[in-house]
């Protein structure tokens, strides 16, 4: 039985009787008028706003509180803001705010959207492993047990304070027959070593900050350059713990040690002249800053090409970016992964390559 309406006009009285599904045509016809489209338009504007955002990220200047890196290194957690105005698009019926959104969907996609799947292959080579162990760490000896236990082949580590490095060189020594250190970094490895030097990062300024000496270098050094010999031939291996950033009313993002010391890395790795390199270390830094340019021109991130995920490291109980990083160049990355957390704020990082 088909059930109807009746609808008096306002001529002549007449009655206009509708079905059921006319009845429902009606109704879509009064959703998708002007007013629906008009209706919400600030939530229309803000989704267009966040994917232009996403989109022209690189042209955000940075000569105001260093805008630009600051949005690169939280980018993929604007794609927070997506379900968000999508809620209040549905809440208002906003024809306009649904449609704007598209843009936002599809920038994130083709930025992030690659990395939310298993990239990793079986196989490899030679694992490597990096951590910034932290120099405020309550317990070392099990970090340094833990990081043994990985099965690493090469271990970077980076923070390494010189009262507890006897601590690392002695829970290490086991496993790790060949290791160097250079002021706060050090590199062990079940491999012999070879063409080991620091590599200065920090050109005027100490680990807190404070000016270093001019006749000081390697009491401040946070990077060296050493040579693994591997059975598939010689490996550049750097690591690398570049100067913090912080946050603050009057200066915004602040960057400049670590922005300078990611130039100096850059030009270290552009004259090495090995065509099989590994970067492991805390950068301060995710690789969608610009800041990294000079750096990500010549190595590509293991995590992103084989990782699974986004693989944020920092801080370790509840990780919102990756600002310790395995590079690499000459080698494939078959897999990349973060290792369990320790005493550190920071995750480990590994990776398995191969030739």
């Amino acid at each position: 039985m088909t059930r109807t309406s009746t609808r008096t006009t306002g001529q002549g009285g007449s009655d206009l009787r509708e079905t059921g599904s006319g009845a429902r045509l009606a109704r879509v016809r009064r959703v998708t008028r002007p007013a629906a489209w008009r209706r919400g338009l600030v939530l229309a504007a803000s989704a267009l706003l966040l994917g232009l955002v996403m989109l022209l990220h690189a042209v955000i200047p940075n000569r105001i509180w260093s805008l630009g890196s600051l949005v690169e290194t939280f980018l993929p957690w604007f794609g927070l803001l997506i379900p968000v105005l999508l809620a209040g698009a549905l809440w208002r019926r906003s024809v306009s705010g649904t449609v704007a959104l598209l843009l936002p969907v599809v920038v994130w996609l083709s930025l992030f959207g690659g990395l939310l799947g298993d990239r990793s292959h079986p196989g490899g080579d030679l694992t490597v492993v990096g951590h910034n162990v932290g120099a405020g760490n309550p317990d070392p000896a099990g970090t340094a047990r833990d990081l043994a236990a990985s099965g690493a082949d090469v271990l970077a580590l980076e923070e390494l304070a010189p009262q507890v490095l006897g601590t690392y060189e002695k829970e290490l020594a086991t496993a790790y027959p060949y290791h160097t250190v250079q002021g706060t970094v050090g590199l062990w490895s079940r491999l012999p070593l070879s063409d080991t030097r620091p590599v200065d990062t920090e050109m005027d300024a100490g680990p807190l900050g404070d000016a270093k000496p001019a006749d000081v270098k390697l009491t401040y050094n946070r990077a060296l350059r050493t040579t693994v010999a591997t059975a598939q031939g010689p490996l550049a291996v750097y690591v690398a713990h570049l100067g913090s950033v912080r946050v603050n009313p009057r200066e915004g993002f602040w960057t400049a040690h670590r922005d300078r010391g990611a130039q100096a890395l850059a030009e270290a790795l552009a004259a090495e002249r090995n065509d099989r390199v590994v970067l492991l270390g805390d950068l301060n830094g995710t690789m969608d800053d610009r800041a990294f340019d000079g750096v990500t021109s010549r190595l590509r991130s293991a995590q992103e090409a084989a990782g699974d995920g986004l693989g944020f490291t920092w801080p370790a109980k509840f990780p919102v970016v990756r600002i310790d990083q395995i590079l690499v160049r000459g080698v494939a990355p078959e897999s990349a992964w973060t290792l369990p957390a320790t005493g550190s704020d920071h995750l480990p990082v590994a990776a398995r390559i191969g030739w």
